[in-house]
């Protein structure tokens, strides 16, 4: 099958309005009732589908001079795996600029797993690229939603399987998850809007394993203060501990 041929067949069958809540369009109200652990067990079952051991969605920043992934979440929700944040780290600017502008799915293999993904390869509409995390291979598709939102949900295995028929299956499950999260996004940014410059350094001074006495001396605060500044952090995040409160931050983007 061409290239030209595989678009053609992916728009129909996201045109179908497949989703993976059930058997709904992306109108219903299933689909603007989704939550993030929704998101989440759906993302596992397509994961599962595909034997996929690892899987992550992110949004693609908004920043045009700082091109970024902001990680939603992944196979550790609520916790960040060590893959995501490698995934999310300076080495993105390329994937990021491709999802700006393409929605072709992109697939690499590092050398220490050469063999694996290696069917990827014969797929149409699928481009190489190279590896998103040190040691892994894995398939990113790019996604779309409204208000110009887009992003990449991304799956991880050394024995992936992937058909040219499920290829665009897939993705449009993908899609349909995407444009899902995406509806949510706006409320939880609103929430998280108030947290200021001096909380957000405490949280990521937590997320790098500070102690209150650590933050305190690093940023010339009394112990009370930092903890002052992590406690309101916490509520303002609706997390009960300062653990959770890094971990809705790393996967909201607001730390790194």
């Amino acid at each position: 099958m061409k290239q030209a041929q595989a678009r053609e067949v992916a728009e129909a069958l996201f045109n179908q309005q497949h989703s993976p809540f059930g058997g709904f369009g992306l109108g219903s109200q299933t689909h603007h009732a989704v939550t993030i652990p929704d998101a989440v067990r759906r993302c596992r079952w397509i994961a599962m589908d595909i034997k996929a051991t690892g899987f992550a969605l992110f949004f693609v920043g908004p920043s045009a001079e700082r091109a970024r992934l902001v990680p939603c979440f992944d196979s550790d929700y609520p916790s960040v795996a060590l893959a995501t944040k490698l995934m999310s780290g300076a080495n993105s600017e390329d994937i990021v600029r491709h999802a700006r502008v393409s929605t072709g799915p992109l697939w690499w293999a590092d050398d220490a797993v050469a063999g694996a993904a290696a069917g990827f390869a014969d797929l149409a509409w699928v481009e190489r690229t190279v590896p998103l995390a040190p040691g892994s291979a894995g398939i990113a598709f790019p996604v779309h939603a409204e208000r110009g939102q887009c992003g990449l949900v991304v799956f991880l295995g050394s024995e992936m399987v992937l058909s040219q028929e499920a290829l665009y299956e897939i993705h449009t499950r993908c899609f349909s998850l995407f444009s899902a999260v995406a509806r949510m996004r706006p409320g939880e940014a609103g929430r998280v809007g108030s947290i200021t410059k001096r909380e957000l350094e405490c949280l990521k001074l937590t997320a790098n394993g500070c102690t209150s006495e650590d933050i305190a001396r690093q940023l010339k605060l009394s112990v009370h203060t930092a903890n002052q500044y992590l406690t309101q952090s916490a509520q303002k995040l609706n997390a009960v501990s300062r653990t959770q409160a890094v971990a809705k931050a790393l996967r909201l983007g607001l730390i790194e």
